[in-house]
């Protein structure tokens, strides 16, 4: 027999909270993780060897928009994903299940699949489960999600009942087109049902009955407030598998990560580092810094003088103040590496924390 793809081992405890090793096809990453986000196979500003270098093992792209350009057949006869963009560590492939929320005025949904119109060109794209899944080996990466329905937050009861329903049929079906090619990579599940209780833990029961090597909490980090957030990692994270990796979709602001790490959540993936990188706003221990603001304009002090970052180490608040006010696209390069550099810093924090409870001091979290 041949060993697992995916191993996923539990090093250390503190309550609910635990931290360890994934590993999938021989690639790791320690746990609580933080996955920047390459939608199109690239994060924005960063190049993937500079987000080794920070400590990043595993990043994300999208299955729906690498799909559109350049296309998987243009990738794999380029060598897969990994080569692509130059990435060695592990890569979570999105299924397009987030497409069918945010992209709900260009697609048509049916029990078999989804039809989208092309944002680029207005073509019709067909995805099902089982052309999500092909799209998804074809890249290579290393984890494929199932497809699923993500309904909005403010979605009936109906609506959210039918959601799930055909979630688990297409997670049954997507799980089936994925053994048909081949069993050396990973599939993870993921769990819907809004803020129903009682049908989140129903579809997380009928999904554990199912060999998914991970599961994913979905249906947040969609424009639901923060109480909403916290009732569905507080009431949802524990519904998932305590034997396998748990991912939080699409959430990742430094007081929800740890909320979820503290309720067993292994796994996070986000735009928000990159994309308030670009729109100016950075994440210091002491707060958030909003750079084009007039009070930074002959301020020579570093950003925050705790981070070893480019930026921190070489630049001033007025500097960066100046590239964002000039239109200079430096100032969202160097902004993107500060907010990397914090995350991969704030993720290893947490691991320390959990490993030693009170060895770190996390109360900079809660003027975020």
């Amino acid at each position: 027999m041949s060993p697992p793809c995916c191993e996923f081992t539990v090093i250390h405890r503190s309550g609910r909270a635990r931290s360890g090793i994934l590993t999938v096809r021989g690639r790791s990453t320690p746990t609580p993780a933080f996955m920047p986000v390459g939608t199109q196979g690239a994060v924005k500003g960063m190049p993937a060897r500079e987000l080794t270098a920070l400590g990043y093992r595993a990043l994300l792209a999208n299955t729906y928009h690498l799909h559109l350009r350049p296309g998987e057949t243009t990738i794999a006869r380029l060598g897969g994903l990994h080569r692509f963009m130059d990435f060695s560590g592990i890569l979570l492939t999105d299924s397009g299940g987030y497409q069918v929320f945010s992209l709900a005025e260009r697609r048509r949904i049916d029990d078999d699949g989804v039809t989208f119109r092309s944002h680029l060109d207005g073509s019709e794209i067909r995805l099902t489960p089982e052309t999500s899944m092909r799209i998804q080996h074809d890249l290579d990466s290393d984890i494929s999600m199932v497809l699923d329905e993500c309904p909005a937050p403010a979605a009936t009861e109906a609506d959210l009942e039918r959601a799930v329903e055909r979630s688990l049929r297409w997670a049954q079906r997507s799980l089936d087109a994925h053994r048909e090619q081949g069993s050396d990579r990973a599939v993870f599940a993921i769990l819907q049902g809004g803020r129903n209780e009682s049908l989140r833990r129903s579809m997380a029961e009928s999904l554990r009955s199912m060999s998914f090597d991970g599961f994913a909490l979905g249906g947040i980090g969609v424009g639901e407030d923060r109480e909403a957030i916290a009732w569905t990692i507080e009431r949802c994270a524990s519904m998932l598998p305590e034997e396998a990796p748990r991912y939080l979709m699409g959430v990742a602001s430094p007081r929800e990560m740890w909320l979820a790490v503290r309720n067993g959540i292994d796994l996070f993936d986000c735009v928000m580092p990159t994309r308030n990188a670009r729109n100016g706003t950075l994440f210091t221990r002491s707060g958030l810094l909003r750079a084009r603001n007039a009070c930074h304009a002959e301020d020579p002090a570093p950003i925050d003088p705790c981070c070893p970052c480019t930026l921190c180490r070489h630049y001033s608040r007025a500097y960066l103040r100046h590239l964002f006010n000039s239109g200079e696209m430096l100032g969202p390069i160097l902004a993107t590496a500060h907010n990397l550099t914090f995350f991969a810093r704030l993720l290893s924090d947490m691991r320390q924390w959990i490993q030693s409870p009170g060895s770190v001091d996390l109360s900079f979290i809660d003027r975020l």
